[in-house]
C-alpha cells in the first residue's frame, strides 16, 4: 500500500466516520419522531426517488395506500435518511476497494457484493422478494469474506467488513418498513448503524496512526473491551426500551417507577423477541407491566454500565491516558443525565435524539481509549494490529 492510498484511506475514514455519526443522530431522530413508517415502501417513497410534493403527486399517494396517508413532516425524514445512507455507502464501498485493492481476488470479491446488492434491490422492487434476498445474502457475504482473507489485518479489514455491515444495514431498513417496526430490526438497525459507525471510527483512528509504541497497556486494553461489550449491550436494551415505546413506562418518576421501587411487572413478555408476521408495531403492543419490565431492566443496566465506566475512567486517568479518562467520564456523565431527562421532561425530541448520540459519542471515546492501547510497529506504522 502506497503511503499516498494510506493518506487518502485516513482522510476518507475520516469524513465517513463523521458522516455516519451525523446519520446516527439524524436516525435517532427520524425513529423518536415517529417517521419510520411514513414512506410505506422501499427503497422509493410513494414510488418516487425523493417524496411526493405535487398536489397531484400527494392525492396518487394517497390513492395507492389509503391506509397510510402522506404526511410531508414526516415522508421527508424518512426519504432524506435513506439517502443520506446510500450516500455512505458509496464512501464505505469506495474505502472496502482501496483497502482491497492490491490483492485482486478481495477487491473483485468487494466490488462483486457492491454489484449483488444493487441487483437485490432492483429485484425487490419488481416483487422478486426471494431471489432477491438470496442475492442480498451474498452480497453481504462477498466482502464479508474479503474481510477474513485480506492479508492486512486491523483498519484494513475494518474497512472492508464496513461494507458487509453496511448491505445488511439496508436490508434492516427495508425490513423496518415490511415488517412494520418489528422491534427485534427496529433494535438490529440501531446496533448496525453503530456498528458502521464504529468500524469506520476505528479505522480512522488507526490510519491516523493512534497506538502504542510496547504493551504497556495490555492490562488496560482488556478493562476497555469489557467496556465496549457492556456498552453495547446497554445501547441494544435502549433499543428495545425505545423500539417497544417502553421509554415513558415508568412516568415521569425517577429513580422509582410509577411511584413504586417495583410496580407491577413481566418480564417474560417484556423480552419476547419474535412475535411473528404481519403485526404493526407502531405505538407498541405491550401492555404497561411488560413495558414497564424493559424501562427497570435498561435502569438497571445503565447503573451497571456507570459504575464500570466510571472505574474505568478513574483507571484510564491512571494509566497515563489522562485526557482519555477525562473524556470517557465526561461522556458518561452527560449521557445518564440525559437519559434521566428523558424520563423527567417526558421524552423530549432533542432530548431523547442527543440521548443516542452521546451513546455514540461514550462508545467512540472507549475505541479511541482501545486504539490508543494497541502496538505500533518499531516505526511507529499502526498498519499491523498487535495480536497479544
Amino acid at each position: 500500500m502506497t503511503p499516498r492510498s494510506t493518506l487518502v484511506l485516513r482522510r476518507l475514514a475520516l469524513l465517513a466516520a463523521l458522516f455516519a455519526f451525523g446519520l446516527v443522530m439524524f436516525g435517532a431522530f427520524v425513529r423518536l419522531s415517529n417517521a419510520g413508517l411514513s414512506c410505506p415502501d422501499w427503497p422509493t417513497c410513494y414510488g418516487k426517488a425523493t417524496w411526493p410534493t405535487a398536489v397531484h403527486e400527494v392525492a396518487k399517494a394517497d390513492a395507492a395506500y389509503p391506509e397510510r396517508p402522506f404526511e410531508d413532516s414526516k415522508a421527508w425524514r424518512e426519504q432524506v435518511h435513506r439517502i443520506l445512507a446510500g450516500t455512505l455507502g458509496f464512501a464505505v464501498l469506495a474505502m472496502a476497494l482501496i483497502a482491497a485493492w492490491r490483492q485482486r481476488w478481495n477487491a473483485l470479491a468487494v466490488l462483486a457484493g457492491a454489484v449483488l446488492a444493487a441487483v437485490g434491490v432492483a429485484l425487490y422492487m419488481r416483487g422478486a422478494y426471494t431471489i432477491s434476498s438470496v442475492i442480498s445474502v451474498l452480497a453481504i457475504g462477498l466482502p464479508l469474506m474479503a474481510a477474513f482473507t485480506l492479508r492486512r489485518p486491523g483498519a484494513w479489514r475494518a474497512s472492508v467488513l464496513a461494507l458487509a455491515v453496511i448491505i445488511f444495514q439496508a436490508m434492516l431498513g427495508m425490513w423496518t418498513v415490511t415488517l412494520l417496526l418489528k422491534p427485534i430490526v427496529v433494535m438490529g438497525h440501531l446496533l448496525g448503524g453503530l456498528t458502521t459507525f464504529s468500524l469506520l471510527a476505528w479505522s480512522a483512528l488507526r490510519y491516523a496512526g493512534v497506538g502504542a509504541d510496547d504493551d504497556r497497556y495490555a492490562a488496560l486494553r482488556k478493562a476497555v473491551i469489557f467496556g465496549v461489550v457492556l456498552l453495547a449491550c446497554q445501547i441494544a436494551l435502549g433499543g428495545w426500551t425505545s423500539s417497544n415505546y417502553a421509554a415513558l413506562a415508568c412516568g415521569t418518576d425517577f429513580p422509582k417507577c410509577l411511584g413504586q421501587w417495583m410496580p407491577a411487572t413481566d418480564f417474560k413478555e417484556g423480552f419476547v423477541l419474535w412475535r411473528g408476521i404481519g403485526v404493526n408495531y407502531e405505538g407498541g403492543v405491550l401492555d404497561m407491566a411488560a413495558r414497564s419490565a424493559i424501562q427497570i431492566v435498561h435502569r438497571i443496566g445503565a447503573l451497571v454500565v456507570f459504575c464500570y465506566l466510571g472505574w474505568l475512567s478513574h483507571k484510564t486517568a491512571r494509566a497515563g491516558l489522562r485526557g482519555l479518562g477525562i473524556a470517557i467520564g465526561v461522556a458518561l456523565v452527560v449521557q445518564v443525565l440525559l437519559g434521566i431527562s428523558n424520563v423527567h421532561f417526558g421524552l423530549p425530541l432533542w432530548v431523547a435524539t442527543a440521548h443516542n448520540g452521546v451513546a455514540a459519542v461514550l462508545l467512540f471515546t472507549l475505541l479511541a481509549t482501545l486504539a490508543r492501547t494497541q502496538r505500533r510497529r518499531p516505526d511507529g506504522s499502526p498498519l499491523v494490529e498487535s495480536r497479544g
